[in-house]
């Protein structure tokens, strides 16, 4: 029905006839001839409709309105010096209408297009109104480019592509799973997959040598901003690969990925420990385009006349004292601010904020005295403030303050303008530990049970201790990926079994499938999942995961569109062998 996509035109084009399709996205009416923008997916192009002209088409052009469907054959011409629009690519030409078609009518409109300060609700529930806005469509034009680069960069490095099961079964993998009844076996389920783990080792067992596949992934969690109940990862394992193999095939696709977005990401990437960056920045996904390192100073606190800061510093394992110098953060912070800090970490189990300002007349602060002229000192050439700085102090249980510490450090952060928002810094974290505490101190697994330990660190009785062969990329704040070397040896994949208090019987009823597979010739194998939608999220700079999935669900799981989830007819209840048992109101 078109000759050319309406931004495709260009003053090369002046002098022919064109046939143009799209949405009017305004039309204005200046003393009887009338101005179209017509737009589809390549932009706008400015259509005259003039009597002088074709009277039929300026008939026709009286009747149209926002978001009419229209068709328009005529003309191209140049504008005119001084009716140029700059803002459009195609601002030098415009098309005078020899005929106008209306192909379909729009309803008023809920909300402008393009409009981001409608509620979001109202964008989800019409979503097709709000896909139709520039922004939107650059967004999922570039998750169509990053993803076709993607799977040219797997392709060409010799992977296969392999689609796994989508109906599958149920195993623990640390969150909720999504479950589906079986009309064929009364009473039992399938369980849509949290992640393609299990398959993309068989396949390894199997000889594939290297799988990658975009996949669909189902998780029932708490939602937030940067979370969805379905969302897409890029899936990829490889055999007879170490971690340093695998870190440099997902380098190496991580480039071609940010390239598309016109993002240019230096390689190697940098790699950190994971107890470097909870004891730095407090996060195991570190924001790295600022600096504000925490510092340990729990020996300076050893000697303190204050009884909590000096019992506190006895026990070095369990506990910390983290200092966090703020350059010019006494000139930032007024007393006000100062308090409002000291609000946000309580917020997070702090039981205050103590801090000294670095002033030109000297330090000063309540902390001061409690601590030796010997102990300030050497705290001070730890640290080397600079007049019109300020350093925050946090003490207690090493979670807790690695915890708020850390949270403090990206809200000054923010405070203080220190976030190079156009900048991309990733990072590698490292040196995993393969287990940590449940809330009854028993060990689980950090990442799965089926990740590689490092043997070297091996001690049951200090479980805390044992590192993992695993490791996550890490953008701007946000994990974007992770993985591990696999266990592929039966003894190793007992000891953790065993460790974790699954017995023979747990562990063949849950993951008996691939343990038969791991006893026919397992190759040392390990893989990686990057989560897609949370990279396109950063390439477009948003902070909200639903503004790069076509079709996401609300926070409450929910897809206002289509009005799922919603209740089923009984009739397919009963297929299902399934009786529904309504929760009681509060009242009941």
């Amino acid at each position: 029905m078109r000759s050319h996509y309406c931004a495709e035109l260009n003053e090369l084009n002046v002098g022919e006839e064109v046939e143009l399709v799209g949405w009017v996205n305004s039309h204005r009416d200046h003393g009887g001839v009338i101005f179209i923008d017509l737009r589809d997916r390549s932009g706008i192009i400015q259509v005259v409709a003039d009597p002088a002209d074709s009277k039929k088409a300026h008939e026709i052009a009286e009747k149209v309105k926002d978001e009419y469907v229209i068709k328009v054959k005529g003309k191209v011409r140049l504008r005119g010096e001084g009716l140029e629009n700059p803002k459009l690519k195609t601002g030098k030409i415009e098309v005078i209408a020899d005929e106008i078609e209306i192909e379909n009518t729009s309803e008023v409109l809920p909300f402008q297009i393009g409009d981001k300060s409608v509620n979001e609700e109202l964008r989800l529930k019409y979503r097709y109104l709000d896909l139709r806005s520039p922004d939107m469509l650059e967004t999922f034009i570039l998750r169509s480019k990053v993803t076709n680069a993607i799977r040219r960069y797997f392709d060409e490095k010799g992977f296969i592509d392999v689609e796994t099961p989508v109906l599958t079964k149920s195993t623990p993998e640390g969150a909720r799973d999504y479950l589906v009844p079986s009309r064929v076996h009364p009473g039992e389920f399938y369980a849509l997959p949290q992640s393609p783990q299990l398959f993309k080792q068989i396949l390894m067992v199997a000889g594939f040598d290297k799988y990658y596949q975009i996949a669909k992934c189902f998780r029932d969690e708490d939602l937030r901003a940067d979370r969805q109940p379905e969302f897409t990862q890029v899936d990829v394992e490889m055999s007879f690969v170490t971690q340093d193999d695998v870190i440099e095939a997902i380098e190496g696709m991580i480039k071609e990925a940010f390239k598309t977005a016109g993002i240019d990401i230096k390689l190697p990437i940098k790699r950190i420990s994971y107890t470097e960056a909870m004891e730095k920045y407090g996060s195991d996904k570190p924001d790295l385009r600022y600096d504000l390192a925490m510092v340990d100073v729990i020996d300076e606190f050893k000697d303190s006349s204050n009884e909590i800061f000096s019992s506190i510093a006895k026990d070095k394992k369990n506990n910390r004292i983290k200092a966090l110098k703020v350059p010019q953060g006494d000139k930032f912070y007024s007393r006000k601010m100062l308090k409002e800090l000291e609000n946000f970490v309580r917020k997070f189990g702090a039981k205050g904020l103590a801090y000294i300002q670095v002033k030109e007349e000297g330090l000063k602060g309540p902390i001061l005295k409690f601590l030796s002229e010997e102990s300030l000192n050497k705290m001070i050439e730890k640290l080397k403030p600079e007049i019109g700085d300020i350093i925050f102090f946090g003490a207690g249980d090493k979670k807790l303050v690695l915890d708020y510490m850390g949270r403090l450090r990206q809200k000054i952060a923010k405070d203080m303008g220190l976030i190079n928002e156009n900048e991309y810094n990733l990072v590698w974290i490292v040196d995993f530990p393969m287990f940590e505490k449940d809330e009854n101190g028993n060990p689980t697994p950090l990442h799965h049970p089926f990740t590689m330990p490092d043997m070297d660190t091996w001690d049951e009785e200090n479980f805390e201790e044992i590192k993992s062969v695993a490791y996550d990329l890490v953008c701007n704040g946000y994990e974007i990926g992770g993985g591990s070397i696999r266990i592929h040896k039966e003894e190793i994949q007992e000891k953790v079994f065993k460790l974790l208090g699954i017995d023979e019987m747990e562990a063949r009823e849950k993951f008996g499938f691939l343990l038969d597979a791991l006893k026919f010739g397992a190759p040392p194998h390990g893989g990686f999942a990057l989560g897609l939608d949370r990279v396109i999220m950063l390439m477009r700079k948003t902070d909200n995961i639903r503004d790069v999935i076509a079709f996401p669900k609300t926070q409450k799981a929910q897809c206002l569109l289509t009005s799922a989830p919603s209740e089923v007819d009984k009739s397919q209840l009963k297929e299902l062998h399934i009786r529904v048992k309504k929760p009681k109101a509060d009242n009941e």
